[in-house]
């Protein structure tokens, strides 16, 4: 019998790391990917295989779903946990980076998620989870 598989996204450090690692600890076979692949050297000697994503970038999410789908088919679960803000007023925070913060909060979760979906859809299960940021319930 084959471990289940799961993809880990923002798994360098806080939820995404503790998230993996518990899935690591119950058995299952765990990709986790960060824009950074350093602090996730403790995931790896646990057993996760690591890659390097950055989800603002088309050919990244790209390469990432190809490489999963060549080792697993499809996956048992996607957790998308990466991304990132900023506290500040509107009136300071520059148009870009307001723009950068919705490329991988939003359209990076989107388009990585759009390409992992059809393989589950496919074999008929899967499960995706969302995580999000108590910022949103601040105004």
């Amino acid at each position: 019998m084959t471990k289940p598989s799961v993809l880990v996204t923002g798994a360098s450090s806080g939820i995404g790391a503790a998230t993996a690692s518990l899935l690591l600890d119950r058995g299952w076979r765990v990709f986790a990917a960060a824009r950074r692949l350093e602090p996730m050297a403790a995931l790896e000697a646990q057993g996760a295989e690591l890659f390097k994503l950055d989800l603002s970038n088309n050919q990244s999410r790209s390469a990432l779903a190809t490489e999963l789908q060549s080792r697993v088919g499809a996956l048992d679960a996607l957790v998308n946990n990466a991304g990132f803000g900023e506290v500040g007023p509107l009136e300071t925070m520059e148009l870009e980076r307001a723009r950068a913060i919705f490329e991988v909060n939003v359209f990076g979760l989107m388009g990585l998620t759009q390409l992992l979906v059809p393989a589950m859809r496919q074999r008929g299960c899967g499960r995706i989870v969302n995580v999000s940021s108590i910022a949103g319930r601040w105004v």
